[in-house]
């Protein structure tokens, strides 16, 4: 077997098609898998009913191993974190990559704080660790006790591998300088490569979803996962004052039964579609005339780097973001605003302010045109280039 082959484990935060959404590790797993010096990619995650086979061939090729929960309950994913709930589960994949590698570079790369202790139980070639999110915090920004618990386990997890890590990539400055300090001092490489798109297929994409219900004027859309760190209630405020308005949510429920949430789907103006597979996104997007990115005030969107800002973007669509710091390098006049707090009469005013002009053809190449610097192709390739993996080969 060739010395420049490379096998490539990605551990992941859940089944490869949960929840039906797309995420940037699905996207480098994707891109990895169509290098042709990639062998096989390997996508190991958590899983509450795992399949009965130990490994799992997906339709594009990359296999998945999925390591069985402790319990189902929500409560006991603290468990993904300890050794001894994992270890003895991971020994098929090990004994997998002990049968199989015959001199190609095995790489681990981490894309959540799980399994810390895998980093430890082969000899990688490279640990790399692409850090997304601020994973510690809690994701609606408030605290309780189980929080805290969950907090340090998980902070613990992670520390852990930012110091098995020989490289580590992070999608905004604010998880850059966190990255930093937690290393105390101690040199290693840190990038940040903020999230991409893929131009492509938003930017050429011309159907439409039938979706509004027979209503007519301004839409506005979120899509993707709805989750406690956006503010409904915000929206609520906005959508009553703004009754001609239509308010589209397209994506699946991970509010856990958050009433703020249902109170938002009682206004007449607001759309839910529910999840959409991949493949329909574009079609929603659409759809919506201005983008919006309703997040709350919290330590964890400080963080965040939307995956939906660029495909907005690509599609031609202004954007409104909220409480979002990362993003606001990006902020420009018809192209994309940023607000902070949580004054619906502000929000109410800046979607007003993009709304003058989000027809505007010379607006619209100038919003794809941004997007079109940041395609994934290119930041992957840019991810590669410094961990170069076949320096030696």
């Amino acid at each position: 077997m060739k010395a420049d082959q490379v096998i490539h484990v990605i551990v992941a935060t859940g089944e490869w098609g949960q929840d039906q959404l797309r995420y940037r590790r699905h996207r480098l797993a994707e891109f990895l898998a169509g290098r042709k010096e990639t062998k096989e990619v390997i996508w190991v995650c958590p899983s509450e009913n795992p399949s009965r086979e130990t490994f799992t061939l997906l339709d594009n090729g990359i296999k998945q191993f999925a390591v069985k929960d402790f319990l189902k309950k929500k409560i006991f994913r603290f468990a993904r974190y300890k050794d001894v709930f994992y270890k003895s589960k991971l020994k098929p994949l090990l004994d997998r990559l002990k049968e199989d590698v015959q001199g190609e570079k095995v790489c681990l790369w981490y894309t959540f704080p799980g399994f810390p202790l895998l980093s430890s139980l082969y000899q990688w070639d490279q640990v790399i660790y692409d850090c997304s999110d601020l994973w510690a915090a809690p994701i609606s920004g408030s605290q309780s006790l189980v929080s805290g618990f969950r907090q340090k386990v998980i902070f613990e997890a992670e520390g852990r591998i930012i110091k098995a890590a020989d490289t580590i990539f992070c999608t905004s400055e604010y998880l850059h300088q966190n990255v930093a300090d937690r290393l105390q001092g101690e040199t290693k490489p840190v990038f940040t490569i903020e999230n991409g798109v893929e131009y492509s297929l938003f930017a050429k994409n011309k159907q439409k979803a039938d979706v509004l219900n027979g209503r007519e004027g301004t839409v506005l859309g979120f899509i993707g996962g709805i989750k406690p760190k956006l503010d409904f209630k915000l929206i609520k405020e906005a959508a009553k004052t703004k009754k001609e308005w239509t308010f589209l949510f397209v994506g699946p429920d991970g509010t856990n039964g958050d009433e703020d949430f249902k109170a938002l789907l009682e206004e007449e103006n607001v759309i839910w579609t529910g999840p959409a597979a991949p493949s329909e996104v574009p079609a929603y997007m659409n759809v919506v005339d201005i983008g919006i990115m309703p997040y709350k005030p919290s330590p964890y969107n400080n963080a965040v780097f939307p995956l939906k800002l660029f495909e907005f973007l690509a599609a031609g669509k202004p954007v409104a973001g909220m409480n979002l710091p990362s993003t606001k390098k990006v902020e420009q006049e018809h192209v994309y605003r940023h607000l902070t707090g949580n004054d619906p009469v502000e929000f109410t005013a800046l979607c007003e302010e993009l709304e003058l002009a989000h027809e505007d053809v010379s607006h619209v190449e100038l919003r794809r045109k941004i997007a079109h610097e940041r395609d994934w192709h290119h930041l992957f390739l840019s991810m590669l280039d410094k961990l170069n993996l076949n320096k030696d080969a």
